[in-house]
């Protein structure tokens, strides 16, 4: 007892002490503070933008809580912003030969970068490598369709100027707006194929301005020039839709203008006169006189909720302006632009944050919310009075138009470190590293990808009644058997799916695009001869195949096989025209190789992929490397690397260049959750050709290439049952995945947040209980927000979201000015 009393007293006394020298410590702090500063506080503000300069954004922001200074000074550091976010460093300069006039990189390939040029030219280059892909000079394709007009224009100076180039939204075709007359439309098929589409002897004189537009589901381009109309024509057959006529000069740009659901066209001449006009009418619905009466350009951010007007007046001073679209007036000027332009000058919007204008032999950045200037860059100097830029889409890259004839690159700190890593971490071909500067995942690389998501405050939608969705069920007259293959073909107009009894089974839409909708019922389509496409199936256990089947570049023939040997089917006959490799092993997954018909990846059930020869029918290389059957193969051209996945789980990353195994990883399985012994994984290359989906019916998650790096995972609900399949949305911006439930989930495609759910009481039209559920799902190739799902009831279903609302996500909201939670059910690592 004695002991225990004198061990207490000891810690009384103990406790004692520790609060006095806490006193004592309080004091000297609060005989510091009144007698002078803190050590920080008394640096110069200078100083102080010069270290905050150099810290990561979350840091930055954090250091606000230092001291009052530093909250103070925090807010005076604009060039921490534009060193992170803004292209301001040079990376490459490209020497094209003639002046740039107009310059647009691709909307999905972000490394393509299409010019045109003040004698005619115009490029396609590949930036990074500094290749020029292609190059046509000035050309009329035919002279003879041409106005006497034109031909007797030509003939006395066959030289013509580009004023605009402009890619289509799916970057399969581009148009070439020129200084006499005509537009030339192109489509572009990788490499040097560069194809003439439609040539249209559109404007009398000079045509200014090119924008394609979707109106009525139809992509049309919109022409404006110096004949002081406006004309819309069909982009595939160079057809004309519908001419706008009522401005007094000439036009000089064009924008398309939706309101809700209703497309509108909007015009500004060089007086500077805006003009808003429907297509019902044709008829001019609101005008409206700019500010100095200026040459104006107008363009969206990249949500398409903010238009953007640029322009200058004759007497050389510029203007940079929002504009209320409800209002039709202007909402915010930028100042900071010079007031003796030459020229008009150029601008162009950074994602839904910045915007840039080339004035005064620089480039200069505006935050959207802000009048005032961002900062500067003179790119090194060597830049024209006004030159010509233009950002790629995700804004890492910003083209600039040279005073020598050429083009620079600028890149932001992500494009430039993301280049550096892939030098240093992986021996990728010289031609190809700098193709991988663009990252859709690291635009913003020192924030939190589920602190933006939130910051978006998206609600999730649920899809429970077939009145909120457009759905259509595919007509079938033969057997229903369960779809465990499914896929659109590359030009969005047919369907093809493979049933479980090695029947394939082919819908044809025909409408008036080509594509494939809900609002219209296809063909089921069989051959003059009636014959079926059926897979070789001798000696064949149909159970416990693993069926799986590819399309060729050009939709002609279908390699597909059911367990036995591979057959390779005419796709306009059904008829085999050859089969190979008969069992064992048994195939178990295929892909062709990228822009080469002749060569295939075959994964098989005995753990090995098989490099195949069609056309020498050989295998030239056989891979080892998993512990399974390799159940998913994918391509990236960019980075010449293939990447399995199998039974095991297992991610294997392989180099084209001599097939050897760089690096794997095995997925990370939730804990609780036990893998089946036959369960696949599936693997798909995003657009951007460096993240990588994977699928196992435990989770989906996200990989970076090349180090397979696992950035991002979402684990469905254990009430919802096991993922069967998921698949990239065409434009590489959602996630869609079935559910053993017959739930389809919608989620974003980098951060893998829950947007939206499809219920199958939503598509199914009746008795959903009957537990037929999505065993493969396929996306539209140039339709987001289209997908198709095959059921295990044989049910192949097409399902878009309403017209009304164009998409599957429902737009940010604010209530009472605070950012509501996203609601999501399920969980991402």
């Amino acid at each position: 007892m004695k002991r225990q009393r004198r061990e207490m007293e000891d810690e009384r006394e103990r406790r004692e002490q520790q609060r006095i020298e806490r006193a004592e410590r309080r004091e000297r702090r609060s005989s510091l503070s009144l007698s002078s500063p803190d050590i920080i506080s008394t640096l110069p503000d200078s100083i102080l933008c010069h270290i905050l300069s150099f810290l990561p954004i979350r840091d930055y922001v954090a250091t606000s809580i230092l001291s009052r200074n530093w909250k103070r000074v925090s807010t005076l550091v604009p060039s921490h912003i534009a060193s992170h976010h803004l292209p301001t460093a040079l990376v490459m300069t490209f020497n094209q030969g003639s002046t740039v006039n107009t310059m647009d990189f691709h909307p999905l390939q972000h490394f393509l970068l299409l010019a045109g040029t003040n004698t005619g030219d115009i490029t396609i280059w590949e930036v990074g490598t500094r290749q020029r892909l292609v190059s046509r000079n000035f050309n009329v394709w035919d002279i003879k369709a041409c106005s006497m007009t034109l031909q007797t224009l030509l003939a006395k100076d066959y030289t013509a100027s580009v004023n605009r180039v402009i890619w289509s939204p799916d970057g399969a075709l581009f148009g070439v707006a020129f200084s006499k007359h005509i537009v030339q439309i192109y489509s572009y098929h990788g490499g040097d194929d560069l194809r003439n589409r439609v040539e249209i002897d559109a404007h009398l004189g000079m045509v200014n301005d090119l924008a394609f537009s979707n109106q009525n589901r139809q992509l049309s381009i919109i022409s404006c020039g110096e004949d002081r109309t406006i004309k819309v024509w069909d982009a595939v057959t160079g057809n004309k839709l519908y001419t706008f006529e009522g401005h007094d000069a000439p036009v000089y740009s064009v924008c398309p203008h939706p309101k809700g659901n209703i497309p509108f066209i909007i015009s500004v001449d060089i007086d500077g006169k805006i003009k808003t006009w429907s297509y019902d009418n044709c008829c001019s619905r609101v005008d409206y006189v700019a500010w100095g009466q200026s040459c104006m350009r107008m363009a969206y951010s990249a949500d398409g909720t903010r238009l953007f007007i640029c322009g200058t007046s004759r007497g050389g001073e510029s203007y940079l302006v929002e504009w209320n679209k409800c209002k039709e007036a202007i909402k915010r000027v930028y100042h900071g632009l010079w007031k003796q332009s030459v020229g008009v000058v150029q601008f162009d919007t950074m994602k839904s944050q910045f915007l840039a204008t080339g004035d005064e032999f620089q480039i200069k950045f505006w935050d959207m919310d802000k009048g005032n200037i961002l900062t500067t860059t003179a790119a090194e100097d060597g830049l024209p009075v006004s030159p010509c830029i233009r950002f790629n889409k995700e804004g890492v890259l910003l083209a600039v138009s040279t005073s020598q004839k050429g083009i620079k690159i600028l890149a932001n700190a992500d494009g430039v470190r993301l280049l550096h890593s892939i030098e240093n971490t992986f021996r990728v071909a010289p031609t190809t590293i700098a193709r991988v500067l663009v990252s859709y995942s690291r635009s913003f690389p020192d924030t939190k990808p589920d602190e933006v998501e939130k910051s978006k405050a998206w609600k999730l939608t649920e899809f429970n009644e077939p009145s909120q969705l457009c759905s259509l069920q595919l007509p079938d007259c033969l057997w229903p058997v369960q779809i465990i293959g499914l896929t659109y073909t590359h030009l969005g107009g047919q369907i093809l799916a493979l049933a479980s009894n090695a029947v394939h089974k082919l819908w044809k839409w025909q409408t008036s695009d080509g594509k494939a909708t809900s609002s219209v019922p296809p063909q089921l389509w069989q051959p003059p001869s009636g014959i079926l496409m059926t897979n070789d199936i001798s000696d064949t256990h149909l159970e416990r195949a693993v069926p799986c089947f590819a399309l060729s570049k050009n939709d002609s023939y279908l390699l597909s096989t059911s367990g036995g040997k591979f057959s390779l089917f005419n796709m306009a006959t059904f008829r085999t025209m050859t089969t190979f490799m008969s069992p064992p092993p048994a195939a178990t997954s295929v892909a062709f190789r990228p822009n080469d018909n002749n060569t295939i990846a075959i994964g098989s059930d005995d753990y090995s992929i098989h490099i195949y020869y069609i056309r020498i029918d050989e295998v030239k290389i056989k891979l080892k490397g998993h512990q399974n059957r390799v159940t998913g193969l994918t391509f990236s051209n960019m980075l010449n690397v293939l990447v399995s996945s199998g039974g095991d789980a297992q991610l294997c990353l392989w180099s084209m260049d001599g097939w050897e195994k760089h690096t794997s990883k095995f997925l990370q399985i939730p804990p609780g959750r036990v893998s089946s012994p036959l369960a696949w994984t599936r693997v798909q290359f995003h657009q951007d050709q460096i993240h990588v989906l994977a699928v196992h019916e435990t989770q989906i998650a996200i990989y970076e290439a090349p180090m397979l790096d696992c950035l991002k995972q979402w684990f469905p609900p254990e009430s919802s049952g096991s993922v069967t399949d998921a698949t990239y949305s065409c434009d590489g911006q959602l996630i869609y995945a079935s559910i053993e439930d017959g739930s389809v989930c919608v989620l974003t495609a980098f951060t893998l947040q829950l947007r939206s759910r499809i219920s199958p009481a939503a598509y199914l039209s009746s008795n959903p209980s009957s537990r037929a559920y999505p065993l493969v799902i396929a996306a539209h190739p140039s339709k987001p927000n289209q997908f198709a799902i095959g059921l295990t009831d044989g049910g192949v279903h097409v399902i878009e979201p309403l017209e009304s609302e164009g998409s599957w996500c429902v737009a940010p909201v604010l209530e009472n000015g605070v950012v509501p939670s996203a609601n999501s059910a399920a969980g991402s690592g």
